[in-house]
């Protein structure tokens, strides 16, 4: 999935959650255009029209305009006669019906990446409760996005360079484990049960390019399964880290990582924390 179709959905997401939240029966947004300083409206949802589809914001027009301009939340009680905005896109908004309309920006690393928008057809104050619910869900948006580009920009950490043919340096490989184990890392931190699978889907490619080949000799430990958390752990023990750290990273305490632990390492038949990173390595449990 590209960037721009990962984050579309993550727009499209939002705008239901949106609705739900503040009762607002329109819901509409987009991302800003890649090089442009402009918002394309791609995401509608409670409209009745076609009026606002496709429609591009300029940074600093308009509603939306604003709030990418000043990066942050906006709203008007009439958007046709409010004063507070310019009015280049009345005709798609009176199109539409709309009049109470909000718009909050996604902001990501300090650079707006889009704007959702939620509306009325009647005018009337959109409170601070209101407009509180819109805010919550654009900082869920903004930290998926966060969480799918770290993941991607491990990803591409993780592509050893070919070298003698296919086989890739030892400095790669070990790039590839610190990419594993941060993914790993951060899966836990992600409450999207689609997009954890796919971080961990991805885990798991960077682990089986990492597999032995057919002609190394076979360990006892061969055909092992770890649970998600002993693996969890045991992936933080192959980078270093101590149980304390461990368990920081992710999430739980370190008692429980020392739980996990001996379980992965009496799956693996292994007596110490450096045994169980090695064969885990050699039967392809970790890369």
């Amino acid at each position: 999935m590209t960037a721009n179709a990962s984050g579309a959905a993550e727009i499209r997401g939002a705008l239901v959650r949106l609705r739900r939240a503040t009762g607002l029966p329109v819901a509409f947004g987009g991302l800003v255009e890649p090089g442009r300083p402009r918002v394309r409206i791609s995401e509608l949802t409670g409209t009745a029209t076609l009026a606002l589809s496709a429609l591009a914001v300029t940074s600093g027009n308009g509603l939306g305009g604003k709030a990418v301009a000043l990066a942050r939340p906006c709203a008007v009680t009439d958007y046709s006669l409010s004063r507070q905005i310019s009015h280049e896109y009345d005709a798609a908004v009176a199109a539409e019906g709309l009049r109470s309309v909000l718009a909050v920006p996604v902001v990501v690393r300090r650079r707006v990446r889009g704007v959702l928008y939620g509306a009325l057809r009647t005018a009337q104050p959109l409170g601070d409760r209101t407009l509180g619910a819109a805010v919550a869900v654009a900082r869920d948006v903004e930290q998926a996005l966060v969480v799918r580009e770290e993941a991607r920009d491990l990803l591409a950490a993780a592509r050893p360079e070919p070298a003698d043919g296919d086989a890739a340096t030892g400095a790669a490989w070990e790039q590839v484990r610190e990419a594993h184990a941060a993914l790993r890392a951060l899966a836990p931190r992600i409450t999207d049960p689609a997009l954890r699978a796919e971080l961990l889907d991805a885990c798991g490619l960077l682990t089986a390019a990492a597999a032995p080949a057919p002609a190394r000799a076979p360990v006892a430990a061969e055909g092992v399964t770890l649970a998600p958390r002993e693996l969890d752990v045991l992936t933080c023990v192959a980078a270093g880290a101590t149980n304390a750290t461990a368990a920081a990273r992710l999430g739980i305490g370190p008692e429980t990582v020392k739980s996990y632990l001996r379980s992965a390492m009496r799956k693996l038949g292994a007596h110490t924390r450096g045994e169980a990173v090695a064969r885990a390595r050699r039967t392809g449990v970790l890369p």
